[in-house]
């Protein structure tokens, strides 16, 4: 049995968002104890420990550390040094933009560059290979093209400051309610 049964009585609101935040880290492809843990964090007034969180989410010890673990290499959370106390205690980056601009770090460093290094590699080895269909060979091409433009404009929004980036974000959606209706190509 990986998880406990005795468990800290959260308020239901709190009880809600740490379930929901697992359930949408699950959906992410993040492990849900993983989110779970982040969103205790997250919510938690003060730094807590291991053994704090696996009592509260009622998680096997192990478990948490690992994820602990995993959320340190995202750099989501990070140690708090207690005097006093030789325990580690952790506490999560709370700045909501600063999390959104880890997370997007992070999903790009695993999910976009290894795919733009794939598609190049495949545009190339299809120029070179007289059995690639020019269909395949035209597909690969505008994969790479809207992959290198996704990453382009990653790039371009780190160097937008906040405040910027924020008057962008609601004037997008201000441009978007006058755009027409339907599907634009």
């Amino acid at each position: 049995m990986t998880e406990t049964t005795d468990k800290k009585k959260l308020p239901a609101v709190v009880e809600r968002f740490i379930l929901h935040w697992g359930d949408m880290g699950d959906e992410w492809g993040v492990n849900r104890s993983v989110s779970q843990i982040h969103g205790l964090l997250y919510l938690a007034e003060a730094p807590m420990t291991a053994e704090d969180i696996a009592e509260t989410l009622g998680m096997a010890r192990s478990n948490v550390s690992n994820s602990i673990k995993e959320l340190l290499a995202w750099n989501l959370i990070h140690r708090v040094p207690i005097l006093g106390d030789r325990r580690d205690h952790f506490e999560a980056e709370t700045d909501i933009w600063e999390v959104a601009a880890r997370i997007a770090a992070r999903r790009k460093e695993r999910e976009i560059d290894p795919a733009v290094d794939a598609l190049r590699a495949c545009v190339s080895d299809a120029a070179d290979d007289p059995t690639i269909s020019p269909v395949a060979s035209k597909r690969l091409k505008e994969m790479l093209a809207f992959t290198e433009l996704v990453d382009r404009w990653y790039m371009q929004m780190l160097n937008v400051p906040r405040p910027r980036l924020v008057a962008l974000i609601k004037l997008g959606e201000k441009i978007v309610s006058f755009l027409p209706a339907g599907k634009a190509r």
